[in-house]
C-alpha cells in the first residue's frame, strides 16, 4: 500500500534539503552516435513554467536543447478554476498554477512533454482520456496505463497510486465526484497492472531488457532495499516502520518491475531524491541489465526534482512520439476486461470463486494478434488532434473557488478517434452514457457566433457520437441554452408551457 504523507509533506514546501548523495545530475550512456536528451522530473505540482525555466537554464549551460520532458505525476492539468473541485489536495494548496496557460493557449511547451497522472490531478480531465491524448498542444498524458515510444524508445507507464482495497475494482468514477470517489479516482487497478505486465518477453527469454523506461508514482515496495535505505530513513523517518509493514509503496509494481525487466524506472510522490540498482535473476553477462531506480523531488529551489538521461537511440531516429504495437495488441486482446461500473474484475491470472470472462491465461500477444496492428499502418500519434474541452482561462482572474462551480465531464474527440481506430471498447463513452449529470458540450463546439458554427446534434464523430446533455437546462451555457430553445420551438405561437425567462 502507498504511504501517503500528511498533507505538510505532500503539498507543502519544505526548505531542507533531501538530496541522496548517491545520485548524479547528468545520467549519459556510454557508446552509441545518436543521444535522446530526456529531462525527468518528480512530482510537477502545475509548477510548468518554473520546469520549463529551469530546463532553458541547463540547456544553455550545456549548450544543448532537450528533447524530452518527462513527469511522473501529480501534474495538475488544471484548465480552470472548475477543474480546482476535482482535485484531492487540501484548500490551502487548490492554485492553479501555470499549467492552464498552456491549456488556453497563451503559451506553448517548449519542449514535447509526456506524464503519468498521481494522487493530486484535476481527475475529471484526465477520466476523458483513460487511453491518454494531449491535455495541451505538445503536452501528452499517457492515460490509466500505457505504452508508447519516443526515438525507439519504449516507455511505459502506470497512473495513479496504490490502495489494496481499490485495486480489483473497474475505473468507474467520473465527475460529479463525492468525498470517495475523489480520492479513488487516482487509485491504480489490477487490471492496468495486469495488461502493463503482458509487456513481459518470452519465457526463453533470460537477458533482455524490452522496456526502455518504467514510469509509475509511487515507488515500487522493497525499493529502498537496493539502495542506500539507511540515508533514506533518516532523512524520512516514518518510512521505516512502513518499509517493515510493507506499506510503503506499490507491492505490485515491484512484481511489474522484475517481470518487464525495464532499465530505467522512474518515480516520485515520496518527496526526495532516492536511487538504487535492482538486479535481474542470471549469470554473468547471461542475465539482463539491472534496473535503474530513480526518484525525484518537487520543484522547489534546493531539492533535486529535475534528472537529465542521456539515452543511446538508433542514427535515423525520429524524435516524436508513436503507438507501441504490442501495447495496442494487449488493449485488443484483453478489451472486454474495459469496464465502466463499479465492478470487482476478475483477472485471468487469478485463480479464485468468480471465474475470468477470459479463458486465456497468457496474453502477451501471438503473431495473429501483432499482424492485425500491422495493418493499422502509420503508428505515429499524431499532434492535431487536441481539442479544448472545458472553457479554457485566458487569464488569472483572481476568483476564488466557490465562484465557480466543478467543471463537467466531456465527451473527449480524442478518445473517440483511438478507440474507432483500434476497435475496442471506449471508457470515455461508457462513462458518458451511464448519466447525463454533468455532462457538457465540449468547450470547441460552443462558439462565439451560434449562427455560424454547428449544434453537436449537427456533428458527426464516427461510428459512435457523443451524448447530449439535457439534464441542467437552466445551467447550460447561453448558446446552447438559446440553441436548444430555438430547437423546442420555444414561444406562445407554438403553445409551448415553458416560454424564456
Amino acid at each position: 500500500m502507498s504511504s501517503e504523507a500528511p498533507d505538510d509533506h505532500c503539498c507543502g514546501h519544505e526548505t531542507t534539503s533531501h538530496e541522496d548523495p548517491a545520485l548524479q545530475p547528468l545520467i549519459t550512456e556510454t557508446g552509441g552516435q545518436r543521444k535522446a536528451k530526456i529531462a525527468v522530473v518528480g512530482c510537477s505540482h502545475g509548477e510548468m513554467d518554473a520546469i520549463y525555466e529551469t530546463m532553458a537554464l541547463i540547456e544553455e549551460k550545456k549548450g544543448y536543447k532537450f528533447d524530452l520532458l518527462i513527469c511522473c505525476g501529480d501534474y495538475q492539468s488544471v484548465r480552470n478554476y472548475g477543474d480546482l473541485h476535482q482535485m484531492n489536495v487540501p484548500r490551502t494548496y487548490l492554485n492553479l498554477q501555470t499549467f492552464y496557460k498552456y491549456y488556453s493557449g497563451e503559451k506553448t511547451a517548449p519542449v514535447l512533454t509526456i506524464f503519468i497522472g498521481g494522487n493530486h490531478e484535476a481527475s475529471g480531465f484526465l477520466s476523458e482520456l483513460p487511453n491518454g491524448g494531449w491535455v495541451a498542444p505538445n503536452i501528452y498524458y499517457m492515460g490509466f496505463a500505457n505504452c508508447i515510444q519516443f526515438a525507439g524508445l519504449r516507455i511505459a507507464g502506470l497512473s495513479g497510486i496504490y490502495k489494496i482495497f481499490d485495486a480489483e475494482f473497474s475505473h468507474h468514477e467520473r465527475p460529479p465526484f463525492n468525498e470517495s470517489s475523489i480520492k479513488t479516482a487516482y487509485h491504480v487497478r489490477n487490471v492496468d497492472m495486469f495488461r502493463l505486465r503482458q509487456l513481459k518477453p518470452a519465457n526463453d527469454d533470460k537477458t533482455s531488457n524490452p522496456i526502455d523506461i518504467m514510469l509509475t508514482h509511487d515507488w515500487p515496495g522493497g525499493i529502498p532495499d537496493y539502495g542506500n535505505k539507511n540515508w533514506l530513513f533518516k532523512k524520512k523517518d516514518r518510512f521505516e516502520a512502513d518499509h517493515d509493514a510493507g506499506r510503503l509503496g506499490n507491492p505490485v509494481a515491484m512484481k511489474l518491475l522484475f517481470d518487464c525487466r525495464p532499465r530505467y524506472y522512474l518515480a516520485a510522490h515520496l518527496h526526495i531524491a532516492f536511487a538504487a540498482l535492482v538486479p535481474h535473476k542470471g549469470t554473468g553477462t547471461d542475465r539482463p541489465l539491472p534496473t535503474r531506480f530513480l526518484s525525484l523531488d518537487k520543484p522547489i529551489p534546493g531539492r533535486q526534482f529535475m534528472q537529465a538521461l542521456e539515452i543511446n537511440v538508433a542514427e535515423d531516429a525520429k524524435m516524436e512520439l508513436s503507438y507501441d504495437p504490442q501495447w495496442l495488441a494487449i488493449l485488443k486482446n484483453t478489451d472486454l476486461l474495459t469496464v465502466a461500473d463499479k465492478v470487482k474484475i476478475v483477472l485471468p491470472d487469478r485463480v479464485g470463486r468468480e471465474p475470468c470472462i477470459y479463458e486465456r491465461k497468457d496474453f502477451r500477444p501471438t503473431e495473429e494478434e501483432m499482424a492485425e496492428i500491422e495493418k493499422l499502418g502509420d503508428l505515429t500519434i499524431k499532434t492535431d488532434s487536441f481539442r479544448h474541452t472545458a472553457p479554457p482561462l485566458k487569464q488569472e482572474s483572481g476568483q476564488s473557488l466557490d465562484d465557480v462551480p466543478p467543471s463537467a465531464y466531456y465527451r473527449n474527440p480524442q478518445s473517440a478517434e483511438f478507440c474507432q481506430w483500434l476497435r475496442i471498447r471506449d471508457l470515455n463513452q461508457m462513462l458518458i452514457e451511464k448519466s447525463s449529470e454533468y455532462v457538457g458540450v465540449p468547450y470547441y463546439m460552443m462558439p462565439d457566433d451560434v449562427d455560424s458554427k454547428p449544434n453537436q446534434d449537427d456533428v458527426n464523430f464516427g461510428d459512435e457520437d457523443f451524448v447530449i446533455d439535457r439534464g441542467h437546462h437552466e445551467e447550460e451555457p447561453e448558446a446552447k441554452r438559446i440553441r436548444l430553445e430555438d430547437a423546442e420551438g420555444v414561444g406562445e405561437e407554438s403553445g409551448d408551457v415553458g416560454a424564456a425567462e
